[in-house]
């Protein structure tokens, strides 16, 4: 089964908590906080792999959840930090945002890896809040959270060259003439409904050929599948335009098909083509030929007769290819990643008040919630130091402006708490 966009849920793992522990060794007296550091939870990696062709491995499977840091432990001794998840997706893969479309990474070398969810940084033990002044600190850091994200995964075959027309053009049989892909053919159109590769060899260069399944009018707007298919053509470095011989107006196909491919992705309209009128072993096809070549020459295209059925000019035609990939960039077309842009501090800290139905205070904030997360509420000093990040953060002052009083209910992210002196 050919898959080629699928939506994906990610999460990476959670840091592991630091701890509140007391060096206790005979014959050292007061030996100090010794609370170790929790892991670093572990990174969502998705990784291009050229063992991969289609996203089919995803259609059973769409969650992906790393392992979360172990805790600190007792000595200083700092807890494990989880292994990243590596995501094996084949080349070609484009990685969005599922929310917002924003394209994250274009993986189209193997090997080429992306960081699609930080693990949360591992808590600290209390040997870090020991001072001169507070020499046994009960209070420590648990792990911050990791991250989850939704993905879109949409593939776009890296091909040299891709073979485009009508239904029913023929592009099916010329791949399997002059390549080792066995596509399923049929003398009706729709016959193909995924795109099939194939390998030639000219010399001694492999040359990857896509049969791109018929467009037909309104496929930039998604007719007929129109989006799942042109997006194909993109990767491509040039462009069969096989036209059917047999059709009663193979020129006004041939604008059609231009104009789908333009109104898609303009870069398309410029990108190398070369037109093959097929089925030349039909009177039909023959009556056409010196009207078609007569015209497209004239608009600077090179034009070959060729029968796919028969093999007819389908050794000139693989030859010419070769001769054109020649001239052309090795590189396949990748697609710009959005920026993406660091918060600066004031707006990690940025943060909304607003009152529910039932009267209790809802504060929302990245900064503060991260600090309510990694918060040990049993302890009084970790408490302390949270009431003091709400103040430096002036939400302690928001609320009181907002009328908070003795015993209201407050939440913050996912923690229910009472408002106290």
């Amino acid at each position: 089964m050919f898959l080629d966009e699928v939506v994906i849920h990610v999460r990476s793992g959670d840091g592991g908590d630091g701890i509140v522990h007391f060096r206790r060794e005979k014959y050292v007296p007061r030996g100090g906080p010794d609370g170790g550091d929790g892991g670093r939870g572990g990174d969502v990696v998705l990784v291009a792999s050229r063992h991969l062709n289609t996203l089919y491995p995803f259609n059973h499977k769409r969650k992906f959840i790393a392992q979360n840091g172990k805790n600190g432990g007792p000595f200083n001794r700092s807890g494990a930090s989880a292994p990243p998840l590596r995501i094996e997706v084949p080349l070609g893969t484009v990685v969005k945002d599922a929310n917002t479309g924003a394209i994250l990474a274009d993986l189209v070398e193997h090997g080429q890896a992306v960081v699609v969810a930080k693990g949360g940084r591992g808590g600290r033990g209390n040997q870090h809040f020991a001072t001169s002044t507070n020499q046994a600190p009960r209070m420590a850091e648990r792990g911050a959270p990791g991250e989850a994200r939704d993905l879109r995964l949409e593939l776009r075959l890296i091909a040299d060259v891709g073979i485009v027309g009508v239904p029913n053009a023929g592009k099916s049989t010329l791949l399997s003439v002059v390549s080792n892909a066995k596509p399923k053919i049929a003398p009706y159109p729709f016959t193909t409904l995924e795109p099939n590769l194939g390998v030639v060899v000219v010399g001694d260069k492999d040359i990857v050929f896509a049969d791109i399944p018929g467009l037909i009018e309104g496929a930039h707007l998604g007719v007929g599948l129109g989006h799942a298919f042109l997006r194909h053509v993109q990767r491509t470095r040039l462009l069969i335009h096989l036209l059917n011989g047999e059709s009663e107006n193979p020129l006004a196909d041939f604008n059609q098909i231009n104009a789908e491919l333009a109104l898609f992705d303009p870069d398309l309209a410029d990108k190398p083509q070369i037109v093959a009128l097929n089925k030349l072993d039909l009177p039909a096809a023959q009556a056409h030929w010196q009207r078609v070549e007569r015209e497209l020459k004239a608009r600077g295209y090179t034009v070959m007769p060729i029968s796919a059925a028969t093999g007819q000019g389908v050794r000139e035609l693989v030859n010419r290819v070769a001769a054109e990939l020649a001239k052309l960039p090795a590189q396949p077309r990748t697609f710009d990643q959005t920026p993406l842009y660091t918060l600066e501090s004031e707006d990690r800290a940025a943060f909304t008040l607003t009152r529910g139905e039932d009267g209790a205070y809802i504060v929302r904030g990245e900064a503060i919630e991260r600090a309510a997360a990694m918060t040990y509420w049993e302890f009084d000093e970790s408490v302390a130091r949270f009431q003091r990040i709400l103040e430096a953060l002036g939400i302690s002052k928001a609320l009181e402006e907002a009328g908070v009083q003795v015993g209201d209910t407050v939440f913050i992210g996912d923690y229910e708490l009472e408002w106290g002196e």
